[in-house]
């Protein structure tokens, strides 16, 4: 199991470093799942995500309070806004494809913006 761990811990900080170069593609969900992993399978893994200079200080924020950051509370509102946009334009869903997309959104916002900062 411990393996499982580190190399799912491995693809999610791979995610998650792209998303720091993609815009759309969310950069701490997939490090606070990998510092999860990590914390199962790699000590040392975990203490370079979390001690990271750029990377740890909103993963320490999470696990100590649950908290997000107000830029990436702002980048999630501007990331669901523009995939929401190209959603629309790229694939032209009828009304309840776009209802049940926008609920979706919503409700992940709705949880984002719920979290302390």
């Amino acid at each position: 199991m411990r393996a499982v761990l580190l190399v799912a811990g491995l693809l999610f900080t791979g995610i998650g470093l792209l998303g720091v170069v993609l815009p759309v593609l969310p950069t701490t969900p997939f490090l606070i799942l990998a510092a999860a992993c990590f914390a199962r399978s790699s000590a040392r893994l975990e203490t370079w995500l979390l001690d990271h200079p750029r990377l740890g200080p909103p993963l320490r924020a999470w696990r100590e309070r649950g908290a997000i950051p107000p830029y990436a509370k702002g980048m999630a509102v501007f990331g669901s806004a523009l995939g929401f946009v190209v959603f629309r334009l790229a694939s032209h869903p009828g009304p309840g494809a776009t209802a049940a997309v926008a609920l979706l959104m919503l409700a992940g916002l709705a949880y984002v913006l719920t979290r302390p900062s």
